[in-house]
């Protein structure tokens, strides 16, 4: 019997699926980092699952009542490979609803999680972001290749790794956490931060890109960022 083989998940996806999670599981009674500390951001441990699976026997198999793509983006929930295995396991007790409300609600969820609320003013919003743009900031000037020409002439060097490492590790999810803090306080934002703060969303796209999906590059982080509330 020939085996079927299946196509990888278009890197477009991946790269959505990882960017919507901000990096931790999308299931909201666990909500863990998806960089565990214990692997130093050398790789992380998402699992990308099927809300319907591919073919009629999977898990949910009897919700598909019309034709779907397996592998949209829309079929996917990113999650730890331990809350994989619960929802695959038991799959009455995971229906399709309740993992598209966890996935509609994850920002929410984890913002409520990492204690990130509306603080009512700039300042203490300001006070909440600060810390982690100072704690990339001395990562950045320690380990990062300048302008990407050491990673790019010698990406087996020790510097190099370890830079790699620290932006799985440290720098992304750190980055996940600032936007969840800007997004909740949105309306505190005067008109030119929105701006800068789009054109950060968008560094922090690109960060992903290269850094997961191992494609593509990122624009430069946009200097207004650090007076960010101010």
């Amino acid at each position: 019997m020939t085996k079927t083989t299946r196509k990888a998940i278009p890197t477009e996806i991946r790269l959505r699926l990882f960017a919507s999670s901000a990096g931790h599981c999308q299931r909201p009674e666990c909500l863990d980092s998806l960089y565990p500390e214990e692997l130093n951001g050398f790789k992380h441990i998402a699992e990308m699952a099927h809300v319907l699976p591919h073919g009629k026997l999977g898990p949910r198999s009897t919700e598909a009542a019309e034709e779907y793509e397996a592998d949209s983006f829309e079929n996917l929930i990113l999650l730890c490979p331990t809350c994989h295995t619960i929802i695959d396991k038991n799959p009455d007790a995971y229906p399709r609803q309740i993992l598209l409300e966890w996935k509609e609600m994850h920002l929410a969820n984890l913002a409520t999680h990492q204690g990130i609320k509306l603080y009512g003013s700039r300042s203490k919003a300001r006070a909440a972001v600060i810390q982690k743009l100072d704690e990339n900031k001395a990562i950045w000037k320690k380990f990062a290749p300048i302008d990407g020409t050491e990673f790019e002439f010698d990406p087996e060097s020790d510097k190099a790794a370890i830079w790699d490492q620290r932006v799985k590790g440290v720098i992304l999810p750190n980055h996940y956490t600032i936007k969840s803090i800007i997004q909740a306080n949105y309306e505190l934002l005067e008109d030119n931060e929105r701006e800068i703060f789009s054109d950060y969303q968008e560094h922090v796209r690109g960060l992903t890109n290269r850094h997961i999906c191992g494609i593509g590059g990122a624009i430069r982080f946009p200097q207004g960022m650090k007076d960010i509330f101010k």
